[in-house]
Parts: C-alpha cells; sequence; structure tokens
C-alpha cells in the first residue's frame, strides 16, 4: 500500500547485516528484499516505492541538481531525479536481462561502422523541458560533430527503448512517455513487453505527429525507421520461456 512504512527485518535477533550477508540471505529467500543503510526491508506486492516515491532518507527536504549528481556518483544504485526529489530504481529480473543483451546485441552489430550508437541503461539522460534525470534501458545517439565528454549528460536521443516489467509498465507508458516525447530529437519510443510478446513503437511522423506501430507475432520484425534497421522478434525474446528455443 502507497505510504506505508515498512519495519526492517529480525532475522536470528540480528537487524543489521553486511552487504555480503544481504546478498546471501537473498539468494535463499522466494521473495524479494531492500537493503538499506544495513537493514534489510520486504518488498510490497506490486511495489512502487522505486517509481514514484521519494527515497526515504531524502523524502524531507529537497535536493539540488548539483547535489543529486554529486549523490549518484559515489550510491552503488541508480536514481532518477525530479523537481528535487530522488527516486530509486528497480531492479531488472532476468526476463529483462535476457531481452536487453538480445536487443543491445542486434543494435551494435547493425550500426557497427555507421554514426549511431546504443548505450545501455549505465547513461544518463537529462530531458532539459521536464529536469527529469533518467537511465533509459537503451539509448541511441546519432552525434556527428560533439564527441561524447567522459561525464557528459546527453539530451539528444534519436531513440529511446524501455523494457517492461509489471512494476514499471504503467510509469513507461504514462509519465516517462510524455517526457520523452517533448525531447526535441527524438523520433522513435519503443516499449518492449517482458512478459508477452508485444512491442509498442511510437513513431514521429512526417506531419510531426506520434503514431502508434504494434508488433504482436514472433515472426514479425521490429522496425526502427530512424535508423534504418530491423530485429526479429525472435531474436528479441531469444532465450526467454515466451519462445520455444
Amino acid at each position: 500500500m502507497r505510504g506505508e512504512i515498512r519495519k526492517p527485518l529480525v532475522i536470528n535477533g540480528k537487524t543489521h547485516f553486511t552487504v555480503e550477508e544481504y546478498l546471501a540471505f537473498e539468494r535463499n529467500s522466494l521473495e524479494k528484499h531492500e537493503f538499506y543503510q544495513g537493514e534489510i526491508f520486504a518488498m510490497l506486492d506490486n511495489d512502487e516505492t522505486r517509481i514514484d516515491e521519494p527515497e526515504p532518507a531524502y523524502q524531507k527536504r529537497l535536493m539540488t541538481e548539483e547535489e543529486y549528481l554529486a549523490f549518484e556518483e559515489t550510491s552503488e544504485q541508480k536514481h532518477e531525479y525530479f523537481q528535487g526529489e530522488v527516486f530509486a530504481m528497480a531492479g531488472a529480473s532476468d526476463q529483462h536481462n535476457e531481452i536487453f543483451t538480445n536487443v543491445f546485441s542486434e543494435l551494435t552489430l547493425q550500426l557497427k561502422g555507421k554514426v549511431c550508437r546504443p548505450y545501455g541503461s549505465d547513461k544518463r539522460m537529462k530531458i532539459p523541458h521536464t529536469g527529469l534525470y533518467t537511465y533509459p534501458d537503451i539509448s541511441i545517439y546519432c552525434n556527428t560533430s560533439t564527441p561524447f565528454e567522459t561525464s557528459a549528460i546527453q539530451k539528444n536521443p534519436i531513440v529511446l527503448i524501455e523494457i517492461l516489467s509489471e512494476s514499471t509498465k504503467d510509469y513507461d507508458r504514462g509519465k516517462k512517455s510524455k517526457f520523452y516525447r517533448e525531447i526535441a530529437t527524438l523520433r522513435e519510443y519503443i516499449l518492449i513487453d517482458s512478459e508477452s510478446i508485444s512491442i509498442e513503437c511510437f513513431r514521429l511522423n512526417s506531419s510531426n505527429h506520434w503514431e502508434l506501430d504494434e508488433y504482436k507475432s514472433i515472426e514479425q520484425n521490429l522496425v526502427i525507421a530512424s535508423l534504418n534497421i530491423a530485429i526479429p522478434m525472435r531474436e528479441i525474446y531469444e532465450h526467454t520461456h515466451l519462445i520455444l528455443n
């Protein structure tokens, strides 16, 4: 339930643990848990705190962009930043990671030798109009004149791809989708469902309007028109439980 205060677990009389103890506990647990400052917390059903509730340590004050960036440099976990608040990002499932690997590998192969390059979820992006800092699952940039700086925060993607999970799909389809479509350089925004064979591609047409193409057959090819490439759906969902290999 939103706003519920979660108490840390007590395990064999202990309330504080090392990272190694948490990881060992998590490997043997049937449920998911969060680890914060030595304490272990059970995750709620349909937990959304990682999507639209601020990190507990920062709920009582707003952060400047400079404070957020400094905090992020030393954090082991990625966070979004919006209107002064910091939000922990959800971890990825094995299914999500398989799909990411498949798509990223295909993009790397097909874009080899071209000006456009794909980047994974460690590439931080800022949407200037909204002030949102986030980490898309996959972002593609076609920079031909200005080289990336080591610590650069990118603002001008051509294509953004998010891999949907149960806990993030509403956010990725809703608020984040709206923010993404306000990026001046963006031409396509692609949502890949990790629990069913379904891909939504929002594409900016010649009339400067967004239109939706849907892909629901394993025999189709996902067309990324702005890059002039196509990826077979079968390749995207390879090694997942959704198709027989």
